[in-house]
C-alpha cells in the first residue's frame, strides 16, 4: 500500500508540469490578429459610377406589387424627413406614382462621438432614389458631401475627394486614414442601415 501510494506521489509533480506546461504553448502560438475596418476595406466598398460615388442595391418584394412597394418605401422615406437627425431641409422631393418613382434629399447629423465633454459629428447630405416595379425595388444612395465642423471651422467635403480608396485607404490597403477613415465607416454605415431597414419593411 505504502508503496502504490509513493508511486503515485512521485508522479503527481510530472503530472503536474505536463499539464502547467500547456500554457506556454497556448502563449507561444502566434496570435491573428482581427482588422476591425476589414468590411470597410473590401473591394468596392465605396463604389463609383461615372466619378460620382454611388451605392446601388435591388431590395426583393416577393409577392408585392410596384403599387404596394411604393407605399411602402415612400411612407419611410418621409418618416426619414422628420427624423431627431435631420436639418429642416430634408424633404422627399419627388413623388411619382404613376412611373413609381421616389427621391429624397436627406441632410443629417453623423455622429462620430458623443461623449460628456466631446461631441464630434458632420452634417451628411446625400440623395436616395428609388425605382418600384412588381417584387423589388431599385434603391441608389447618391450625391454625397459633409459640411464639417460647422461651429468653428467650417469644412466641406465631397465623398468623391474623400472616403473612397484613393483619398481615404493607405497604399497597401490594409488601414484606413486616420480622419477621413471616421467619414467613411460612419458613412457605409448608415448606408447599411437604410438599406436593411428597406429589406426589412417589404419582406414584412
Amino acid at each position: 500500500m505504502k508503496r502504490l501510494f509513493l508511486s503515485m506521489l512521485l508522479a503527481l509533480p510530472l503530472t503536474i508540469a505536463a499539464q502547467d506546461n500547456s500554457w506556454e504553448k497556448i502563449e507561444q502560438d502566434p496570435v491573428q490578429n482581427v482588422n476591425r475596418d476589414a468590411k470597410y476595406l473590401e473591394a468596392n466598398a465605396v463604389p463609383e459610377v461615372e466619378g460620382v460615388v454611388c451605392w446601388e442595391t435591388t431590395v426583393k418584394a416577393p409577392g408585392k406589387s410596384a403599387s404596394q412597394i411604393y407605399d411602402i418605401l415612400l411612407a419611410q422615406m418621409e418618416k426619414m424627413t422628420k427624423e431627431s437627425n435631420q436639418f429642416e431641409n430634408s424633404i422627399v422631393a419627388i413623388k411619382n406614382a404613376d412611373k413609381k418613382e421616389i427621391g429624397g434629399v436627406y441632410h443629417e447629423w453623423l455622429v462620430f462621438k458623443n461623449a460628456a465633454l466631446s461631441l464630434d459629428r458632420t452634417k451628411l447630405n446625400f440623395q436616395l432614389i428609388v425605382e418600384c416595379s412588381d417584387g423589388e425595388a431599385n434603391v441608389k444612395m447618391t450625391r454625397i458631401t459633409y459640411d464639417y465642423d460647422l461651429n468653428r471651422k467650417p469644412e466641406h467635403y465631397k465623398a468623391e475627394e474623400w472616403i473612397t480608396d484613393k483619398y481615404c485607404v493607405n497604399k497597401k490597403h490594409t488601414k484606413l486614414l486616420p480622419i477621413s477613415g471616421k467619414f467613411r465607416r460612419k458613412t457605409i454605415d448608415r448606408k447599411n442601415f437604410i438599406f436593411n431597414k428597406f429589406q426589412t419593411l417589404l419582406n414584412n
